[in-house]
Protein backbone atom coordinates (compact mmCIF):
# COMPACT_ATOMS: atom_id res chain seq x y z
CA UNK A 1 0.00 0.00 0.00
CA UNK A 2 1.42 3.52 -0.71
CA UNK A 3 2.14 6.28 1.19
CA UNK A 4 -0.60 9.68 1.07
CA UNK A 5 -0.30 12.52 -1.26
CA UNK A 6 0.90 15.56 0.73
CA UNK A 7 -2.16 17.33 -1.10
CA UNK A 8 0.15 20.61 -1.72
CA UNK A 9 -1.95 21.40 -4.63
CA UNK A 10 -5.56 19.81 -3.27
CA UNK A 11 -8.61 21.16 -3.16
CA UNK A 12 -11.21 20.47 -1.33
CA UNK A 13 -15.26 21.50 -1.55
CA UNK A 14 -16.63 22.85 1.67
CA UNK A 15 -19.59 20.68 3.36
CA UNK A 16 -21.55 23.90 4.03
CA UNK A 17 -20.86 26.63 1.23
CA UNK A 18 -19.73 24.64 -1.64
CA UNK A 19 -16.66 26.83 -2.19
CA UNK A 20 -12.96 25.53 -3.01
CA UNK A 21 -10.48 25.46 -0.06
CA UNK A 22 -7.16 24.09 -0.20
CA UNK A 23 -7.43 21.18 1.50
CA UNK A 24 -4.73 21.90 3.82
CA UNK A 25 -6.31 24.75 5.66
CA UNK A 26 -9.95 22.68 5.34
CA UNK A 27 -10.62 22.06 9.20
CA UNK A 28 -13.34 19.14 10.37
CA UNK A 29 -16.25 20.57 12.63
CA UNK A 30 -17.87 18.75 15.68
CA UNK A 31 -20.59 17.62 13.53
CA UNK A 32 -18.15 15.62 11.11
CA UNK A 33 -18.14 18.22 8.07
CA UNK A 34 -15.33 19.45 6.64
CA UNK A 35 -15.16 23.35 5.89
CA UNK A 36 -13.03 26.03 5.29
CA UNK A 37 -11.04 27.68 7.65
CA UNK A 38 -13.47 30.85 7.45
CA UNK A 39 -16.43 28.93 7.87
CA UNK A 40 -15.25 26.76 10.79
CA UNK A 41 -17.68 26.83 13.87
CA UNK A 42 -16.72 25.44 18.18
CA UNK A 43 -19.20 23.48 18.98
CA UNK A 44 -21.78 25.92 21.31
CA UNK A 45 -21.29 24.85 24.98
CA UNK A 46 -25.32 25.14 25.21
CA UNK A 47 -25.04 21.94 23.43
CA UNK A 48 -23.41 20.41 26.24
CA UNK A 49 -25.75 21.12 29.25
CA UNK A 50 -23.82 20.43 32.66
CA UNK A 51 -24.92 17.03 34.49
CA UNK A 52 -26.62 18.47 37.70
CA UNK A 53 -25.30 16.12 40.76
CA UNK A 54 -27.67 14.11 42.50
CA UNK A 55 -29.52 15.20 45.46
CA UNK A 56 -28.17 13.89 48.86
CA UNK A 57 -30.75 11.27 50.07
CA UNK A 58 -28.78 9.91 53.15
CA UNK A 59 -26.60 10.78 55.72
CA UNK A 60 -22.80 8.57 55.70
CA UNK A 61 -23.11 6.37 59.00
CA UNK A 62 -26.45 7.83 60.16
CA UNK A 63 -27.35 6.73 63.97
CA UNK A 64 -31.23 7.12 64.19
CA UNK A 65 -32.59 7.92 67.60
CA UNK A 66 -32.96 3.91 69.64
CA UNK A 67 -35.38 5.65 72.28
CA UNK A 68 -39.15 5.39 71.37
CA UNK A 69 -41.51 8.18 72.01
CA UNK A 70 -43.38 8.40 74.97
CA UNK A 71 -47.11 6.79 74.11
CA UNK A 72 -49.92 5.23 75.97
CA UNK A 73 -50.11 2.14 76.29
CA UNK A 74 -52.82 -0.46 76.51
CA UNK A 75 -52.44 -2.48 79.82
CA UNK A 76 -53.79 -6.09 80.22
CA UNK A 77 -57.16 -7.15 81.82
CA UNK A 78 -56.83 -6.20 85.77
CA UNK A 79 -53.39 -5.23 85.37
CA UNK A 80 -53.07 -3.44 88.82
CA UNK A 81 -52.72 -5.92 91.83
CA UNK A 82 -52.76 -4.18 95.26
CA UNK A 83 -50.78 -4.94 98.57
CA UNK A 84 -51.53 -6.68 101.52
CA UNK A 85 -54.36 -5.30 103.69
CA UNK A 86 -53.93 -1.25 104.46
CA UNK A 87 -50.59 -0.86 102.26
CA UNK A 88 -50.86 2.07 99.41
CA UNK A 89 -48.36 0.32 97.40
CA UNK A 90 -50.01 -1.17 93.94
CA UNK A 91 -48.18 -3.24 91.55
CA UNK A 92 -48.89 -2.84 87.90
CA UNK A 93 -48.68 -5.75 85.07
CA UNK A 94 -47.04 -4.19 81.80
CA UNK A 95 -45.46 -6.64 79.48
CA UNK A 96 -42.05 -5.40 78.15
CA UNK A 97 -42.43 -1.81 79.59
CA UNK A 98 -38.95 0.09 79.20
CA UNK A 99 -39.29 2.25 82.30
CA UNK A 100 -37.10 2.63 84.99
CA UNK A 101 -37.06 3.65 88.35
CA UNK A 102 -38.22 7.26 89.54
CA UNK A 103 -40.12 7.18 85.61
CA UNK A 104 -43.03 9.29 85.70
CA UNK A 105 -46.17 7.34 84.73
CA UNK A 106 -50.10 8.52 84.56
CA UNK A 107 -52.65 5.74 84.30
CA UNK A 108 -56.09 6.43 82.97
CA UNK A 109 -59.54 4.79 82.35
CA UNK A 110 -59.21 2.55 85.32
CA UNK A 111 -62.11 0.93 87.38
CA UNK A 112 -62.53 1.05 90.97
CA UNK A 113 -60.40 -1.95 92.83
CA UNK A 114 -59.48 -3.11 96.28
CA UNK A 115 -60.28 0.35 98.13
CA UNK A 116 -58.65 2.46 95.34
CA UNK A 117 -61.09 4.72 93.36
CA UNK A 118 -60.24 5.27 89.80
CA UNK A 119 -59.69 8.77 90.93
CA UNK A 120 -56.80 8.24 92.99
CA UNK A 121 -54.72 6.48 91.06
CA UNK A 122 -55.90 8.42 87.50
CA UNK A 123 -53.61 11.32 89.14
CA UNK A 124 -52.99 14.15 86.44
CA UNK A 125 -49.20 14.68 88.11
CA UNK A 126 -48.59 10.79 87.54
CA UNK A 127 -46.91 8.82 89.81
CA UNK A 128 -43.19 7.69 90.23
CA UNK A 129 -42.41 4.03 89.89
CA UNK A 130 -39.92 1.35 90.97
CA UNK A 131 -39.33 -1.06 88.79
CA UNK A 132 -39.05 -4.78 89.70
CA UNK A 133 -38.39 -6.55 86.39
CA UNK A 134 -39.04 -6.52 82.43
CA UNK A 135 -42.66 -6.41 83.37
CA UNK A 136 -43.82 -5.19 86.08
CA UNK A 137 -43.55 -2.02 88.27
CA UNK A 138 -44.82 -0.53 91.41
CA UNK A 139 -46.22 2.91 92.92
CA UNK A 140 -47.45 4.43 96.01
CA UNK A 141 -50.87 5.64 96.02
CA UNK A 142 -50.24 7.78 99.05
CA UNK A 143 -47.31 9.89 97.07
CA UNK A 144 -49.91 11.79 95.59
CA UNK A 145 -51.90 12.83 98.83
CA UNK A 146 -54.38 10.11 98.72
CA UNK A 147 -54.93 8.26 101.88
CA UNK A 148 -56.68 5.41 100.23
CA UNK A 149 -55.30 2.09 101.21
CA UNK A 150 -55.74 -1.87 100.16
CA UNK A 151 -58.76 -3.28 102.00
CA UNK A 152 -58.41 -6.90 101.37
CA UNK A 153 -54.74 -7.09 99.37
CA UNK A 154 -53.53 -9.10 96.88
CA UNK A 155 -56.47 -8.58 95.04
CA UNK A 156 -56.08 -7.96 91.13
CA UNK A 157 -58.59 -5.17 89.36
CA UNK A 158 -58.05 -2.21 87.02
CA UNK A 159 -60.63 -3.05 84.40
CA UNK A 160 -59.56 -3.76 80.38
CA UNK A 161 -59.53 -0.35 79.49
CA UNK A 162 -56.73 1.17 81.60
CA UNK A 163 -53.89 2.41 80.47
CA UNK A 164 -50.11 4.09 80.78
CA UNK A 165 -48.35 6.57 79.47
CA UNK A 166 -46.68 9.98 80.28
CA UNK A 167 -48.39 12.45 81.93
CA UNK A 168 -48.61 14.21 78.83
CA UNK A 169 -50.00 13.45 76.04
CA UNK A 170 -49.51 14.46 72.14
CA UNK A 171 -52.34 14.08 69.74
Amino acid sequence: MGKWATGKYALGISDRSGAAYPLRSMRKEWTGMLVGWDEWEPKQPQLNPIKAPADAEALRDARPDRTAPAVTVLLPLNSFKSGSSGSSVITVTEPGHDRSTGDTVCFRSLNNFDGFTSGAIENSSGYSVTKTNSSKYTFDVSSSGSSETASTGDISGGGGTASAGPVTVSA
